[in-house]
């Protein structure tokens, strides 16, 4: 189908993977309904978007809360009737001893990475069911196939998307409504930083390697032309879940040893 004049959602919209993605929907002729928490870095995207000629509506709104997810899709209804496509990319990520996470950081990461997505995905994929078209696209990880030290929480909240994704693609198999989920490495955005920031949170040993978020990007829109359940970035990583059967007692060992050690300068 073509996509020119469709309207796409697309929740983590204020940086890294959301923000990009966003441009290259527009730069297709989408428009984007933006979502996420930073108003100012919405409405300069939207600026972007639009000196661009392209069109992009913003929504301010945490997705930790069910009332602002409520909220998200009273207005996004309001402003069209139809949503094409959901790209459910909001998440966030800490890394150490999942003994070490505060309480609040694990609840905020579970109705974030988990709780929003399954919400605003039983929210729009009635009405794509109804109409017998539309495409929801997960944002997972390969820390959802190879669960590691120091990510405990972040793995199980992918390997949910990856489970919630496959069932929902095989409930809709049959109709011309598509689920998929794109599975990435390291990527280079705010990630790491962010989850360096947060309360007992350390700096990821992935933190200086992975692809650009336009590289997702792209492949976020090659699924909207050609629709498929997954999709791995790089492609060598569909070879993950081979390697975590096969060599699953390496990673105890070296998933080990990057946890325990600290880089020079932090506490």
């Amino acid at each position: 189908m073509t996509w020119k004049g469709k309207i796409a959602v697309v929740t983590g919209a204020s940086s890294g993977i959301g923000a990009v993605t966003a441009h290259t929907l527009a730069a297709a002729g989408m428009r984007v309904v933006l979502v996420a928490r930073r108003l100012d870095r919405l409405l300069g995207l939207k600026n972007e978007i639009e000196s661009s000629r392209g069109q992009a509506d913003v929504i301010a709104a945490d997705l930790s809360n069910e009332h602002d997810r409520l909220q998200v899709f009273t207005r996004v209804t309001s402003i069209t009737r139809e949503v094409d496509v959901l790209i459910n990319n909001a998440g966030f990520g800490w890394y150490g001893y999942y003994a070490d996470m505060p309480w609040e950081t694990a609840h905020e990461m579970i109705q974030v990475n988990i709780a929003a997505a399954a919400h605003l995905t039983s929210l729009f994929l009635p009405g794509m069911r109804e109409r017998n078209t539309g495409h929801i696209i997960n944002i997972g990880s390969i820390s959802g196939s190879i669960p590691s030290q120091g990510v405990a929480l972040y793995s199980a909240s992918k390997a949910f998307l990856d489970a919630f994704t496959t069932a929902l693609h095989r409930e809709t198999r049959k109709s011309h409504v598509h689920i998929s989920i794109v599975r990435a490495g390291p990527v280079k955005t705010e990630f790491c930083s962010t989850a360096a920031e947060r309360e007992s949170g350390r700096h990821l040993p992935t933190e200086s390697i992975g692809v650009p978020a336009e590289t997702v990007a792209r492949q976020i829109w090659k699924l909207l032309l050609r629709p498929r359940r997954v999709v791995y970035i790089p492609a060598i990583l569909r070879l993950t879940p081979w390697v975590e059967l096969s060599f699953g007692w390496l990673e105890d060992l070296i998933g080990a040893l990057l946890l325990k050690h600290k880089p020079k300068g932090t506490a």
